[in-house]
């Protein structure tokens, strides 16, 4: 095993867990924003980045991203300064990513994020359907959505928008029509996620009773294809399993580092991040609760509450997973680098199947082998 590779990216997870509302899908450490004094857990973030900067040492960001939650609550204000210290605790990258998610309702800081230094803002539309969007617990209307792409619209270097598919009673004819009028809004790129079920979300308590049911997996099946083609009939291909963008420009640079293996910076309740020192690779998460993570900090100098130690096996596994993820899959020398092999009868029975490819020393999935990705990768890797 080998030192920590700048190859592979090193960026900055910023996690704002506070949400207007919550939605019933999600499972997210989220919690509701009520009115509540934020200027705790704000300087708790920046504590936490120098914590992180003690162990990091010197490394050059390529990404900071702001995630949650709901970032888009936070004020321009508090962006510039969080920006600030990134750049004053580490060398940041020239022309670096800095991506911030956003929701409809709060297209009246746009302009303060853009001028804070943001360049992606990633829209959380969900669905251009306003009864799907109060199934889904959205905030904002089919209307609203689009007067905030608008509103982003030559603010920022690159805009996405998130789509949720497979929602109950959709058709393959109602996600066609949706996805046609989301494609036709000229984003940079298109984050396009089946509905899933997550274990403590409200949802699946619903399906628990037997409220709703969801799609079945050839329902879902389907409604994948579709995107796929279409997207790409589009001109946005899919890059990644569930990603798509409108040129090489538009991927996505942070997700870039988790599907390479990289190490990130993870702060905020509950965040996780990935450390390599020498040989030792470290995954650790934030304490949850935000009472929990400012302790935490107040006591530590950093918010991590879980570190785990990835041994060989441990990080050869995540190599396949997250590789195969994309479409140019992950390099064979990837999993030897740890001394370790893949598991060729398997991978063999997988390339004679259409399920897998080998093509200049990496492995990738088909089309085919996408809809299989989870059980690929554990029939794989060592």
């Amino acid at each position: 095993m080998s030192d920590f590779d700048p190859g592979r990216g090193f960026g900055v997870y910023v996690h704002w867990p506070y949400c207007a509302r919550i939605c019933p899908y999600c499972d997210f450490n989220v919690y509701a924003a009520k009115a509540r004094d934020t200027a705790p857990l704000f300087d708790a973030l920046l504590r936490d980045l120098e914590g992180w900067r003690g162990r990091t040492g010197e490394r050059e960001v390529s990404s900071i991203f702001f995630g949650g939650g709901t970032p888009s609550l936070m004020s321009g204000a508090q962006v510039v300064q969080l920006i600030a210290h990134v750049r004053s605790l580490w060398h940041v990258a020239p022309g670096v990513e800095i991506t911030l998610e956003a929701n409809p309702d709060d297209l009246a800081r746009f302009g303060e994020f853009a001028e804070a230094g943001v360049d992606r803002l990633s829209l959380g539309i969900q669905s251009l359907d306003d009864e799907r969007l109060k199934f889904l617990g959205r905030t904002h209307s089919a209307g609203d959505a689009l007067k905030a792409l608008d509103e982003a619209r030559g603010k920022f270097r690159s805009i996405s928008i998130d789509m949720i598919y497979a929602v109950p009673g959709q058709t393959l004819e109602d996600w066609r029509g949706e996805l046609s009028r989301a494609l036709a809004l000229g984003a940079d790129h298109l984050s396009l996620y089946e509905l899933s079920i997550e274990p403590g979300a409200a949802f699946a308590f619903a399906v628990k009773r037997k409220a709703w049911a969801p799609a079945s997996d050839d329902e879902a099946a389907a409604l994948y294809e579709a995107t796929q083609e279409m997207s790409e009939a589009a001109g946005l291909p899919a890059y990644e399993i569930s990603n798509h963008a409108r040129g090489a420009e538009h991927r996505s640079v942070h997700n870039g580092i988790y599907w390479k293996c990289g190490d990130w910076a993870g702060v905020g309740p509950g965040a996780h991040g990935r450390l390599t020192i020498g040989a030792t690779r470290w995954a650790v998460e934030a304490a949850e609760k935000p009472g929990a993570y400012l302790h935490h900090v107040k006591t530590n100098g950093i918010g991590w509450s879980v570190v785990d130690e990835l041994d060989a096996v441990g990080q050869a596994r995540e190599r396949v997973a997250m590789g195969l993820r994309v479409v140019e899959g992950f390099a064979v020398a990837d999993v030897e680098a740890l001394r370790l092999k893949l598991n060729a009868e398997n991978v063999a029975m997988l390339v004679a199947l259409g399920f897998v490819a080998e093509r200049d020393g990496r492995v990738m999935l088909t089309p085919e082998g996408r809809l299989r990705a989870d059980r690929i990768a554990a029939e794989i890797a060592p």
